[in-house]
């Protein structure tokens, strides 16, 4: 199955609430569904769901009724980072990987006929970029059109802690998707903006940050937050110090999120539907 074509499958972690009905367990009762267990008649007196066969083998007569677990619609949001660290192109273009996860999120969800929004911050969250959650098929192509050619221009992504604002009261799936160049303490801050919703980490990163370092010579190094380039003589002892904070940024970054709830997942050089749906159900 191409990417075109791909569906990520999901769960929520906490039963869902409302009243659309949907793929998801439900907190309540009622409703087609998946049968739960019997309770007596005096219990929930539903005549439609009366067990016949149970109530006539009871000796003390009591009338029972089948109980189905109500399944339920959800919402669920990408919160992108479109700062200029997403800028970066190497085993792939960082921007264009992520605008094939939200489209593929948004078919996913319509298949399941759940609502996806979408909400792109830089420094600020950017209107262009505001999708509200809805459940039609147009909202894919709609996402697909707006990440063709964007090209992230602003230095940071501040504006991911303003998102939860636009996300409304009832907890929904995010995916929150990002590099995460940015100091700790500001991942951080935007978790704790998003603590009552179900956050689902995507670390979008790409091998040639690292396996393109050569072990000596010269080479040019830019900030893509700053714009700032210095010339660095790259030798074998400062190529594995540089790899060695790679490594313990991204075990800090894995236990910050851990904390939150989820553990990350990698998004490296292209997308796998099967291998982030398997890492969706499974943590």
């Amino acid at each position: 199955m191409t990417n075109a074509t791909a569906t990520i499958s999901y769960r929520p972690r906490q039963r869902a609430e409302g009243v659309v009905i949907g793929a998801h367990r439900g907190r309540g009762t009622g409703g087609p569904g998946v049968f739960l267990d019997h309770v007596s008649y005096l219990h929930q007196p539903d005549p439609r769901r009366i067990d016949l066969r149970l109530t006539l083998r009871d000796p003390f007569e009591t009338i029972y009724v089948r109980r189905y677990e109500q399944r339920l619609a959800i919402a669920l949001y990408a919160i992108v980072d479109l700062s200029r660290s997403m800028r970066f192109e190497g085993t792939a273009r960082k921007m264009a990987l992520v605008g094939e996860l939200c489209v593929c999120l948004a078919r996913s969800a319509h298949e399941l006929g759940d609502a996806f929004g979408l909400i792109g911050c830089d420094a600020r969250v950017c209107d262009d970029f505001l999708f509200p959650a809805r459940r039609d098929r147009g909202l894919e192509s709609e996402v697909a059109r707006r990440f063709a050619s964007f090209v992230p221009e602003r230095a940071n992504a501040d504006g991911l802690a303003d998102a939860a604002a636009y996300l409304g009261g009832k907890r929904k799936l995010v995916f929150l998707i990002s590099d995460f160049r940015m100091p700790l303490a500001k991942v951080e801050a935007v978790l704790q903006s998003l603590a009552r919703h179900d956050v689902v980490p995507i670390v979008v990163s790409d091998s040639a940050e690292e396996t393109a370092l050569p072990s000596l010579g010269l080479i040019d190094v830019r900030d893509l937050e700053t714009g700032r380039h210095r010339v660095v003589f790259m030798r074998p002892a400062l190529r594995r110090r540089w790899l060695a904070q790679a490594a313990e940024w991204r075990r800090s970054l894995a236990q910050l999120f851990q904390s939150y709830g989820r553990p990350p997942f990698e998004l490296s050089d292209r997308l796998d539907a099967y291998e982030l749906s398997r890492h969706l159900l499974e943590t």
